[in-house]
């Protein structure tokens, strides 16, 4: 694992944190371009309701000058409005004139910056309140002022709770055919609540905002899930890699082993077999003298030893390619179990078969098969010298054979299981360590996969092996 994550998607890190950033810098771009487009949005309203609040003075000097102007001039010879006649004549054409339109308050000053006419009584008689607003308006600027009121939050945030557009509008003397171009008899001023408006507008832009939070975490979501299955895609093929180039190295160890050993092998076995010869023609001539000598026995015995020990490095070191034929498990797991029968009824251990009904035949050398069972059973005999009971199975499903063999030994220890397919790895004192790696590699010259683990009742070990059932139309290797 340090080597996986030392090797581990440094590139896929790049391209991950690039999104990300660019996922962080389209969140923030939006998020900016909604706020432009509000205070667009803003802009413009407060332009219309501008235009609108100019429309508004238009109709009401208009009505005004034709309905109350005029007619008061020609029955009274001047307006003063202190008359409660005349008052009352301007304020219902005011009212009716802005009827149904979102107006708070219409004052209408004369030329001396006095209030005439108010929505509000009290106002009325009042000097100067008509500010910068009546000094542009009486020289025939109209002008307009945005107020908003909220607290301390509210504003900065774009969130006013009232909003009111002032707009202070000359009244003019109109003319015929030429509407408000006479000359400035006074100053209107109106005022919008436009509140509304803006809410419209804040709700908006809370939709937008909200949209965008949704469409980012939405990308933001997939973007974890996708980097999530990348990682453990390339993880994987990280690991499939680095596996890949263990077996190959490996592979090229044991080639180098190989030819060593076969070299040595050969020059070993030569003289080996002279001495167990000699041992043997030693013995004979050593039984005429003196019959309880057994030193002829133990070189001819280890000479035997030995040999084994030589066989065992040649299959490991160069195993054969299998010769395939149509074989049945259960019948090469019955002649193991007939060639190790002395054995085990000697010394109390009892073999526990649970095989399938009718297990498939499957494509394989049944002798190399025969080899790598008896190791297996070999090692189950050697973790139980005071006997035990062997546990073989066979089970078939989705074209794959099962074999377990189990036993009831002391198991292995977790930190050791994957060290137990390592070339001369061994717990036991007389072992060459080699056994488990060639019953391994005929498995895999078979297509089949082998695991060991311990007994999940913590007594034993299990061996698994999988071999592929091959198909209906597949030929023998012959």
């Amino acid at each position: 694992m340090p080597l996986i994550e030392n090797e581990k998607i440094k590139p896929f890190r790049l391209v991950k944190y690039f999104t990300i950033i660019s996922l962080v810098v389209i969140f923030t771009g939006a998020l900016v371009l909604s706020f432009l487009n509000i205070h667009w949005a803003r802009a413009m309203q407060l332009k219309k309701s501008e235009e609108y609040a100019l429309v508004l003075v238009e109709n009401l000097n208009h009505q005004v000058f034709l309905q109350f102007i005029i007619p008061i001039v020609l029955k009274f010879g001047k307006v003063e409005l202190s008359n409660p006649d005349q008052f009352e004549r301007m304020d219902t054409i005011v009212r009716s004139t802005l009827h149904s339109f979102k107006v708070d308050m219409v004052n209408i000053y004369d030329t001396n910056n006095i209030i005439s006419y108010s929505f509000d009584k009290q106002l009325i008689g009042r000097r100067n309140m008509g500010g910068t607003g009546y000094e542009y308006a009486i020289t025939g600027t109209p002008t307009s002022t945005l107020v908003q009121r909220g607290n301390f939050w509210e504003i900065p945030m774009g969130f006013p709770k009232e909003s009111r557009l002032t707009t202070f509008a000359p009244i003019r003397a109109e003319r015929q055919f030429l509407r408000i171009s006479g000359p400035v008899l006074g100053v209107v001023e109106i005022v919008q609540d436009i509140s509304e408006d803006y809410q419209t507008i804040l709700h908006f832009q809370l939709l937008v905002i909200a949209t965008c939070i949704v469409v980012m975490s939405i990308l933001i979501g997939v973007l974890v899930i996708v980097v999530q299955r990348g990682e453990a895609i390339i993880q994987q093929r990280t690991q499939e890699q680095l596996s890949l180039k263990e077996k190959l190295a490996q592979s090229e160890r044991l080639f180098s082993l190989g030819g060593m050993v076969a070299g040595i092998s050969h020059e070993i076995r030569n003289p080996l077999g002279i001495i167990r010869s000699s041992a043997e023609l030693l013995k004979k001539k050593v039984a005429q003298f003196d019959p309880s000598n057994s030193i002829p026995d133990i070189i001819v015995e280890e000479s035997n030893r030995l040999n084994l020990i030589i066989t065992d490095f040649l299959n490991f070191a160069k195993p054969r390619s299998p010769h395939r034929a149509a074989c049945r498990l259960e019948d090469i797991l019955e002649k193991n179990i007939v060639f190790i029968a002395p054995q085990i009824q000697d010394q109390g251990y009892i073999i526990v078969k649970n095989f399938d009904h009718h297990p498939p035949e499957i494509q394989a050398d049944s002798d190399m098969l025969y080899q790598a069972f008896l190791n297996i059973f070999m090692n189950a005999i050697q973790a139980m010298p005071e006997g035990g009971k062997i546990l073989v199975s066979i089970e078939s499903a989705n074209s794959i054979v099962n074999i377990s063999i189990e036993d009831e030994g002391p198991g292995v220890p977790e930190e050791l299981l994957e060290r137990i397919w390592d070339p001369f790895f061994t717990t036991k004192e007389k072992g060459t360590g080699l056994g488990l790696g060639i019953v391994k590699n005929i498995i895999e010259s078979h297509n089949g996969n082998i695991r060991v683990e311990n007994r999940k009742e913590g007594l034993g070990v299990r061996v698994i092996i999988e071999l592929p059932i091959p198909a209906n139309d597949e030929s023998t290797d012959q």
